[in-house]
């Protein structure tokens, strides 16, 4: 009986060589499953190449929106931003990829599946980590660790089996997008003392190009999650699509960084992420309003916990569960406007409200007016700096003392 492998098929060169060479290798059907996460590219060429290719099926999935509600909506909850920086756009999209491969092997009867992710990235583990979890009996079969081919191999192959080759085939970058985000990688960028030149960049203007015009955008958020945009209520994906033009278009969401890879190696990353990028910036705005100084400073630790374990691959780990299950008690609370000045690549809250907003204006003014009793100072003081007095008054009092041998 023949062998049936799903392949993760995203209809460039790679993972077209990929279709073929486990036809060959392992001699086997092979499936293939493009998910529509935002990439904006033509499914119905990708699925006429799969089955030109020989692809015994292709199933193509329009997964936007779930990625918006199930992957994206838990990041903004969680202001997810690995080291800081990065809004783990691509590590969002790997997990769900895995569980579509997951459900289309389990539906064809497939014993394995297979994805094009090389031995040196992030997104072997991610996809193997997800598909083991979810199906421990499936192999996970990745080609490229196995064939070692130089590019010049490759093409070489693909003439060899009529492979379409891609006119930008020797183009220098490697681009992976989605809703949330686009990253870019080789050529120049592997050398992180020189500047990305302005060709790589394609959701955001040059901030020196941007409008000399300030815009303002507002956002509401409801329990956590944006849903409406400058007063339009939006379905999910319209709005992240919109706000990704109006900020890229003021230079705003370019990110270039020095990232720690989840196997060891450091690399220079560069992402576009407009929309991301304004969206959690907001967010933490509107939690500073809302929730408490202990909620916050307790938060800031969850959230950094999250978003690792996210980049590394670990979205199946009941952990990331657990943190949700916090994450969701204090986004109940986290609802209001978020009012949002870009220009010239930069980005500033100007105003936020919430009707659960902590700020009273009576006791945070110093008008003489205020209900707040400043009398009660002195006290809190005396209290609240004893233990720092008291440490002090006798460490000096014993510095010839105590503690000699």
């Amino acid at each position: 009986m023949t062998r049936k492998i799903v392949l993760a098929y995203s209809g460039g060169l790679d993972t077209s060589v990929l279709l073929k060479w486990l036809q060959q290798k392992y001699d086997a059907d092979i499936i293939t499953v493009t998910l529509d996460v935002g990439q904006q590219e033509d499914l119905e060429k990708i699925e006429e190449k799969a089955k030109d290719l020989g692809a015994l099926k292709h199933y193509s999935i329009d997964a936007k929106e779930e990625f918006a509600e199930k992957f994206i909506f838990p990041a903004i909850k969680a202001n997810a931003l690995y080291e800081d920086k990065y809004p783990v756009s691509t590590a969002l999209s790997r997990p769900l990829i895995a569980e579509k491969l997951v459900e289309v092997a389990k539906k064809e009867k497939a014993d394995a599946v297979a994805h094009g992710c090389s031995g040196k990235g992030n997104d072997q583990v991610r996809f193997e980590v997800s598909v083991k979890a979810l199906a421990p009996d499936i192999e996970v079969i990745a080609p490229v660790r196995e064939w070692n081919m130089t590019r010049d191999a490759e093409i070489k192959f693909a003439k060899e089996n009529n492979i379409p080759i891609p006119v930008d085939v020797d183009k220098p970058y490697s681009v992976d997008q989605n809703l949330w985000g686009r990253s870019i990688e080789c050529g120049v960028l592997e050398h992180p003392e020189i500047e990305p030149p302005e060709e790589v960049y394609e959701w955001t203007v040059s901030p020196e190009k941007a409008p000399n015009t300030p815009e303002y955008v507002t956002i509401k958020f409801e329990h956590g999650v944006p849903v409406s945009l400058n007063g339009d209520e939006m379905k999910s994906v319209d709005l992240i699509w919109s706000l990704n033009n109006i900020a890229g278009k003021h230079g705003v969401g370019r990110i270039d960084h020095i990232e720690d890879r989840l196997i060891g190696i450091k690399s220079r990353e560069v992402y576009e992420c407009p929309a991301a990028t304004v969206i959690i910036d907001a967010h933490k705005d509107l939690e500073k309003l809302i929730l408490t100084r202990h909620e916050l400073l307790f938060k800031h630790e969850v959230d950094a916990l999250w978003s690792t374990l996210v980049y590394n691959g670990l979205w199946i780990e009941p952990l990331r569960k657990d943190l949700d299950a916090f994450i969701d008690a204090t986004q109940q609370y986290v609802c209001g406007k978020v009012r949002i000045k870009l220009y010239k690549g930069g980005l500033r809250v100007v105003g936020r409200s919430s009707p659960l907003s902590l700020y009273d204006l009576n006791l945070a003014t110093y008008n003489i007016e205020s209900r707040f009793d400043q009398s009660s100072s002195k006290g809190f003081i005396e209290l609240w700096g004893l233990p720092t007095r008291m440490a002090n008054v006798l460490r000096k009092l014993g510095e010839n003392t105590y503690c000699q041998k």
